[in-house]
């Protein structure tokens, strides 16, 4: 009893492997072809055993063997094994593969469905027949694991090697749309379209007056320091629309702009705006301060030459009449101030001076206070001798028998002295009580005196801040030196053709950049 070969299980990629390669299907032809004729011409010469190895190795699948054997079946050989009736077929000159065998195979398999026993009629005798190497419908050989794994890692080799070659196509294309192409085009107006631009360029400052005041302000002088308030006021107003409405009043600044000969992406419209100017003119002059040096730097550009030297010219007497303007204001302000004190305190010295004059005058004196001070002398004098007097008569009265003569001669003279003090006692009361007293009187006139010095001590300071004031504003007298004058230019200098094209170049390649990491970025968020 014959054991019947265990039939491999059907594998779609190994079949699809064994009959890949159109070199492995030749071989497997050449391997028949030379079996075929083997069989045909030396017989039962070759060992069935050899013949089985080698179809062994042919790599065939089980359904291909199990077509095989149906087909040695109908054709009545008897095979005892699925190997040994693919060599019994191909002994008897049939391929069991062949397209035709195959529908002959269905045919006879519904013929036996229905009874019918078409074996004897069916059975077709073929002859050797040469192999066609335009057949491809033969399996390969069977592949190695070894084999297999390099055949799909070159498969996929191949495959990513492609689709690299595909991205790098739509990389370039892409690249080639959306930034060499604008680069070209920027390029192309830069160096064939763009008018060329004359640029002139000059340096000024602004120095202040020799000297200063013994104030903080003082310890700046000769630096730049000092100056950087008008020099960023200076800049600012050639930046301004006053600048370019004087520049439009004297030379035309427009009319410069509108010619037919600027390109026109330069050219200013005949009905441009007084912003659409300004805007031109913040393009064509630059202006800047450098506040470690102190100076101001201008470029002025132009379609020609010698109006960009004339512009720039027109431009630094502005900003001279502008700081010349600035610094009148300044000293026209605090020399008014300082004069009107000065004028004042003057007034009042001399409204103090007249009414200690008419107080003297009132009085008929010029010193009450001396007239009163002797008054006061004499009083106390005769008060002395009064009191002498006195102590002379109770001398007299003491004796028990005094001298009537002298008694009477002292008492005379007391009664004298007496008159006098009371006259000058009453000529005192006069003179220091009532409304036109001599005290009163001294009183008013030392409060005009000290009045007076108040005023003279007013007028003398009045005087030194007039003169500190007028240092000051000598000191702030500011002028604006040309370090540097413009000079027409021989060579266009804009526009700048190689520079502009490169920058150009890398705004395009950076939009682009960014443009496809945001598409990526949201591709991802959407994926996930």
């Amino acid at each position: 009893m014959t054991t019947k070969p265990k039939a491999r299980k059907y594998n779609p990629d190994r079949t699809a492997r064994g009959a890949g390669t159109a070199e492995a299907r030749s071989d497997a032809i050449d391997r028949i072809r030379k079996a075929t004729q083997a069989s045909g011409t030396s017989g039962d010469t070759q060992q069935p055993g050899t013949e089985l190895d080698a179809i062994k190795r042919e790599g065939l699948t089980g359904r291909q063997l199990r077509v095989a054997r149906r087909l040695a079946h109908k054709n009545g050989l008897a095979a005892t094994s699925d190997y040994d009736a693919v060599r019994l077929l191909r002994k008897k000159g049939i391929d069991p593969f062949q397209r035709a065998n195959l529908l002959d195979l269905a045919a006879f398999d519904q013929s036996k469905s229905t009874g019918d026993d078409p074996a004897q009629d069916n059975i077709k005798v073929h002859l050797p027949q040469t192999a066609k190497a335009s057949q491809q419908n033969l399996p390969g050989p069977e592949l190695s694991p070894a084999q297999r794994r390099e055949y799909e890692i070159g498969q996929i080799q191949k495959d990513i090697a492609r689709r690299r070659r595909r991205k790098l196509a739509a990389l370039f294309a892409r690249l080639a749309a959306f930034v060499f192409l604008p680069t070209f085009v920027v390029g192309f107006y830069f160096y064939r379209v763009a008018t060329p631009m004359y640029a002139s360029d000059s340096v000024f400052s602004i120095l202040q007056a020799d000297g200063g005041g013994a104030s903080f302000g003082g310890f700046l002088a000769g630096t730049q320091f000092a100056t950087a308030q008008d020099s960023v006021a200076t800049q600012e107003f050639l930046e301004s629309k006053d600048a370019l409405e004087r520049l439009e009043r004297d030379v035309g600044f427009a009319e410069f702009f509108q010619q037919d000969e600027i390109d026109p992406i330069q050219r200013l419209s005949a009905y441009a705006t007084l912003e659409e100017t300004y805007k031109l003119y913040k393009r064509m002059i630059t202006i800047g301060y450098d506040p470690s040096d102190g100076v101001i730097r201008m470029e002025v550009a132009a379609p020609s030459a010698d109006i960009s030297v004339d512009l720039s010219r027109r431009l630094i007497s502005y900003a001279e009449e502008t700081i010349n303007g600035l610094t009148e204001l300044k000293r026209e302000d605090q020399m008014r101030d300082a004069l009107t004190s000065f004028e004042t305190a003057q007034e009042s010295r001399r409204q103090a001076q007249e009414d200690l004059i008419e107080l003297q005058l009132q009085g008929a004196v010029l010193d009450p206070q001396s007239v009163i001070a002797s008054l006061r002398a004499r009083i106390d004098q005769f008060e002395f001798e009064l009191q002498d007097k006195e102590l002379q008569l109770a001398a007299l009265l003491d004796n028990t028998r005094p001298n009537k003569a002298k008694v009477d001669g002292t008492r005379a003279d007391i009664e004298r002295l007496e008159a006098v003090l009371a006259e000058l006692n009453a000529e005192m009361l006069d003179a220091s009580a009532g409304e036109n007293s001599l005290a009163r009187l001294s009183v008013r006139i030392q409060m005009a005196q000290a009045d007076l010095a108040a005023r003279d001590m007013m007028l003398q300071t009045a005087m030194q801040q007039m003169e500190a004031t007028r240092t000051e504003a000598n000191r702030k007298v500011r002028y604006l030196t040309v370090s540097v004058n413009p000079v027409p230019s021989q060579e266009p200098s804009y526009p700048r053709k190689f520079e502009n094209t490169i920058l150009a170049f890398l705004l395009f390649a950076g939009i682009y950049l960014m443009i496809s990491l945001t598409a990526s970025v949201l591709r991802e968020q959407v994926s996930s």
